[in-house]
């Protein structure tokens, strides 16, 4: 098994050198973009969460490190604001309540990127990771606005403070995304995720507590490569 361990990943890294030799080696580019986010799943009482979507933005860098001809390896990073936002009636009055959250993401997009005119396809996917770190969450009615910083936590105690939301500071997914990059090396690309982890809290003694919280969303976003 060692062996062909050895003898797999060496021919891998002949057709990644192959590769990188015939289309010039790794480059390095720019993104940023408009992100449209949800937070699905399921409440306390095991209800379908209804919320609706949350605009925010994305911006970072990436790198495109060649593997075959026509196949890259895109690891990235960027920053990048989640959330939702809802509205209902609670009491007789109409609460309007939205939950922005700030990740730095790690995408590690596997990418498709043939010659299509004068230009190239881009059809992508790949998993990814991401750390939270900030955010608030604000709650709206006719009574006046409060508004709560969020911390990540992934298990809360009874003694916690209580005027803060909590979510847990690690999330993870699927992406996929489809673009085009132009000859000068301007480029827009539709993107779209799905979170596979909870993002809300474990809270001590709520061990009925069926809650559900996922992140997902779409977005476009315009690029350039060096």
């Amino acid at each position: 098994m060692p062996l062909f361990t050895a003898v797999l990943f060496c021919s891998l890294f002949a057709q990644a050198q192959k590769a990188t030799d015939k289309s010039g080696g790794t480059t390095f580019g720019i993104r940023a973009g408009v992100n449209f986010q949800n937070i699905n799943g399921k409440d306390a009482n095991d209800n379908k969460l209804s919320n609706d979507l949350l605009t925010g933005f994305n911006v970072g860098v990436n790198a495109e490190i060649p593997v075959a001809t026509d196949f890259y390896f895109q690891p990235g990073l960027l920053f990048s604001t989640k959330g939702a936002k809802n509205s209902e009636v609670i009491l007789g009055q109409t609460v309007k309540s939205s939950i922005r959250i700030s990740y730095v993401e790690l995408p590690l997009n596997f990418l498709y990127k043939p010659l299509l005119g004068t230009g190239h396809l881009l059809l992508g996917f790949g998993p990814y990771v991401a750390l939270g770190v900030g955010g608030k969450a604000t709650y709206e009615s006719a009574s006046g606005k409060v508004s709560e910083d969020i911390k990540f936590k992934k298990n809360v105690a009874t003694t916690d403070p209580q005027n803060v939301a909590y979510f847990k500071p690690m999330d993870a997914g699927a992406s996929i995304l489809a673009g085009y990059e132009f000859n000068n090396k301007l480029s827009f690309q539709l993107n779209a995720q799905l979170g596979m982890l909870k993002i809300n809290s474990t809270y001590q003694g709520g061990s009925n507590d069926k809650t559900s919280a996922k992140n997902t969303g779409f977005g476009l976003s315009l690029g350039y490569r060096f």
